[in-house]
């Protein structure tokens, strides 16, 4: 059984302690892994090794250490640099699910990103890109100072095993940072704790050299990590790297141009045998106390850790839940938020039919859309009171109260992974033709789910490809996943599937194949010089 938040205070704590000493000019266009970070002096105390390691976690949630608008990151701004928020708004708000009113945020770099229209100048492309790569700054820093010669010359050695295992979960963050730069950007400068310190510039990985540095890595870890299901709240252990290797062969095809759908569900029945459960209710995943609830003991892989009074930052669920809040519906308490952003957030009219076209009755829970007073259509991307919005996250726990104690940050952890992706994928691999898994299981690993959210029962005729695609957006809408998985199906650019305002048109136009791949930031090119651009842009 996980225990909970005893790491995600030393996290928050030491978080920032670890941010600050960090801090270097040459974050001005990107992190480089030029400086030994964490002075001698920092590492006399055993503890501090706990401490450096809640350091790079904390990277996945804060983003400066004077309060939510500070960035480490010089130059960058903290509402473009969070990671979870970031990731966010390449994954899904570039994709067919939700739309941001106000287009003219951060300059203008959020309504390129929803209308496909970006460049390499774009901040939301250079935030994610800088923070990612300064969680894998953070870890060869940490990797240096807890070798086994720096431990025994700091007369640390009877903490060899227990570092070793602090080790192993550093070495699979940077793993999740670099497969998160493959998966946008195809491409990132590599660099690891056995380069030089200094004026050195990683060499440019491809997809293949970085598909490669993740499976590997991953496979030499998973012996020192913790049981899966069995870490504390909050901290990686086997199951998340088989979450990363599974989801790196699903999406293979894309990636390296092979086949691993066979490997995607060995590592599936792994997850799946690793002592995860559903909770019982969908909406658990996505309250204020998903920390401890069910779906934090059982169902939640692996969270992006937010607290409201230690954590204060724009990330993903903070910016989700204040942009619920609807331009007509006063419904901010509801969600466990002061006020609200207004209809800040609203969905496109291809996801909400996905709930009302008759593949799922009404009754499914993991609709929540609210429709009454309002159209479908958005005709105007500015005109909050036109399209649906959702309920999906909350800043409420299953008891009813709200979560924390500052209203505007919200409590809510946002679902990285969770086991109700792997049952997806575990059914999309068998229907792919992976080998490992059976027709039976899969449909009754979807069924699971439907059952759960109240919804019909499929039989294994009804268990296709275009059906699953449809079904990811039902259950996993939001959680950063659809911009990925469109590109799997070959429905993200092209015309064959179109939706409103794709391409910065109304109705949706075809997006030419180049955009499947974020180009390289023209900052980020600046610093490294051994940084090419992606072909197209």
């Amino acid at each position: 059984m996980k225990t909970k938040n005893i790491f995600k205070l030393l996290f928050f704590f030491f978080g920032t302690l670890i941010f600050f000493s960090a801090c270097t000019n040459e974050l001005d266009v990107t992190p480089k892994d030029d400086d030994e970070f964490l002075s001698e002096d920092f590492y006399k105390s055993k503890d501090s090794y706990v401490q450096a390691l809640a350091g790079i976690y904390g990277n996945l949630s804060l983003t400066g250490t004077s309060g939510p608008a500070s960035s480490n990151l010089q130059g960058i701004d903290a509402g473009t640099s969070q990671y979870g928020r970031t990731l966010w708004y390449l994954q899904d708000l570039a994709a067919d699910e939700v739309i941001w009113s106000y287009e003219n945020d951060e300059g203008g770099a959020v309504k390129a990103i929803q209308r496909n229209t970006w460049s390499a100048s774009n901040t939301i492309l250079l935030g994610f890109f800088s923070r990612a790569m300064f969680s894998v700054a953070l870890t060869n820093d940490f990797l240096r100072q807890s070798s086994e010669e720096a431990l025994a010359r700091r007369g640390h050695t009877a903490l060899s095993s227990e570092v070793k295992t602090y080790r192993a979960e550093a070495r699979l963050l940077r793993a999740l940072a670099y497969y998160h730069l493959m998966d946008l950007y195809g491409k990132a400068a590599f660099v690891t704790e056995d380069d030089p310190i200094g004026v050195y510039q990683g060499p440019e990985y491809n997809r293949e050299q970085l598909f490669s540095f993740i499976e590997t890595e991953l496979l030499a870890i998973e012996g020192d990590l913790v049981g899966s299901n069995q870490n504390e709240y909050g901290r990686s252990d086997k199951a998340v790297a088989w979450m990363i290797l599974a989801k790196m062969y699903l999406n293979a095809e894309v990636y390296i141009g092979q086949n691993k759908y066979t490997e995607c569900l060995t590592y599936c029945n792994k997850i799946i045998g690793g002592g995860f459960s559903l909770a019982s209710n969908y909406s658990y995943n996505f309250l204020a106390d998903n920390d401890y609830n069910e779906a934090g003991q059982n169902e939640i892989i692996f969270p992006l850790v937010v607290d409201s009074k230690v954590t204060q930052n724009w990330g993903p669920t903070t910016v989700i839940i204040n942009g619920e809040v609807g331009s007509l519906e006063s419904n901010a308490v509801a969600l466990g938020v002061d006020n609200g952003w207004g209809g800040a957030l609203r969905v496109r009219k291809q996801f909400a039919n996905k709930f009302l076209n008759g593949d799922v009755p009404l009754t499914d829970t993991r609709n929540t859309l609210i429709t009454e007073g309002r159209e479908i259509e958005i005709e105007d991307v500015g005109d909050r009171d036109s399209g649906y919005i959702i309920t999906k996250f909350k800043n409420i726990g299953v008891d009813g109260s709200r979560g924390g104690v500052h209203f505007e940050f919200v409590n809510t952890d946002f679902p990285l992974f969770r086991l109700a992706d792997v049952y997806l994928m575990y059914a999309e691999a068998v229907v792919r033709g992976g080998s490992g898994g059976s027709m039976n299981d899969a449909v009754g690993f979807v069924n699971a789910l439907r059952d759960r959210a109240n919804s019909s029962s499929i039989t294994s005729n009804d268990l296709t490809l275009n059906f699953l695609i449809d079904e990811r957006s039902r259950e996993l809408h939001w959680e950063g996943h659809r911009r990925q998985d469109l590109i799997r199906f070959g429905l993200f650019t092209g015309g064959n599937y179109n939706w409103v305002w794709k391409g910065g048109s109304t109705n949706g136009i075809a997006l030419s194949n180049h955009l499947n791949v974020y180009p390289i930031p023209a900052n980020n090119m600046a610093a490294n010089q051994n940084l090419t651009q992606n072909p197209g842009y």
